[in-house]
């Protein structure tokens, strides 16, 4: 077996399985970041800023450590696609958001998981899920419809189209991945693959927002400003880049499970930091998850 196809099926050990939980537990909180800044910034605008402001520094840390990010390395098409593909996924779950509810949409972009397996049979074909791998992540899905509910039929024809963009920001998500993983995007460095992302996705959200009307009337508040800044600095410039590292070195099935756990410390989050209830089935979702997190990086 070649180290490239050890990479791809690799499980994820101790250290990585540490690292992605904190990982998730960031962008849980980045729920509720976005939610204390979106009165001051809207989400498209917001999302523009992010990118920009991720793409300095970024940029800062790899002229600070003597990175070449200029280089001929042959990833310029499929980092472009990437950057199109990060783009456009914000786009669908920013705007999907403005038809349909919070509960529905985080059961329709937390489809991600099985697209990306799915998408991992033709374009990984190394990095395949047995039946252990498959019922974890089957389990995993159900404590999110346990943690949220099962969506109901839409009720208005734009809540179904914003169920459908909900679809899209899923399939543009797992496209991400599995072009970083099967291209040369592979054999770069994470905060070079994460430059692509931000510098293509900056304009091209600040394009949605001007579409959609979006503006900012006054000047935001401190707390909009510092929820905004752990979205920039800490959540797209630091985490953004471990997880593109990981994605790299660990099977981008077995990672991808993982990210069920991002809406369950989102609802912990709100809970801390916003007073929002938890419900008695919060306890039994957390249970299905790690079950099915467990089945899911058993080795083969």
């Amino acid at each position: 077996m070649s180290p490239a196809t050890h990479h791809h099926i690799r499980p994820l050990d101790a250290l990585a399985t540490c690292v992605v939980i904190a990982l998730c537990l960031s962008w849980g909180f980045n729920q509720v970041a976005v939610k204390l800044a979106i009165h001051d910034i809207p989400p498209m605008i917001q999302s523009s800023l992010r990118s920009a402001a991720a793409a300095l520094i970024v940029t800062a840390w790899c002229k600070a450590r003597g990175m070449p990010l200029l280089t001929r390395d042959g990833t310029l098409v499929p980092g472009l696609a990437a950057g199109a593909l990060f783009g456009v996924e914000f786009m669908c779950i920013y705007q999907g958001l403005v038809y349909t509810t919070a509960t529905r949409a985080v059961l329709f972009i937390y489809l991600a998981p099985f697209f990306v397996v799915l998408g991992a049979r033709i374009f990984l074909p190394a990095d395949r899920f047995g039946a252990a791998q498959w019922l974890g992540l089957g389990l995993s899905f159900a404590g999110m419809i346990v943690a949220f509910g099962l969506p109901t039929p839409a009720l208005d024809p734009r809540q179904a189209v914003g169920d459908l963009m909900m679809v899209g920001g899923a399939v543009f998500w797992a496209a991400t991945t599995l072009i970083i993983k099967a291209s040369a995007l592979s054999r770069i460095s994470s905060e070079k693959v994460m430059l692509y992302q931000l510098v293509v996705s900056a304009p091209l959200l600040a394009l949605a927002a001007w579409l959609a009307g979006e503006r900012i009337d006054a000047l935001p508040s401190a707390l909009a400003l510092g929820a905004f800044a752990y979205q920039a600095v800490w959540v797209v410039s630091v985490t953004f880049v471990v997880w593109f590292a990981l994605v790299v070195r660990y099977s981008a099935n077995r990672l991808s499970a993982f990210t069920f756990l991002t809406p369950l410390f989102g609802v912990a989050a709100g809970h801390l930091v916003l007073g929002e209830p938890l419900t008695p089935a919060f306890a039994a979702a957390v249970a299905l998850v790690a079950g099915g997190l467990v089945l899911v990086n058993r080795a083969r």
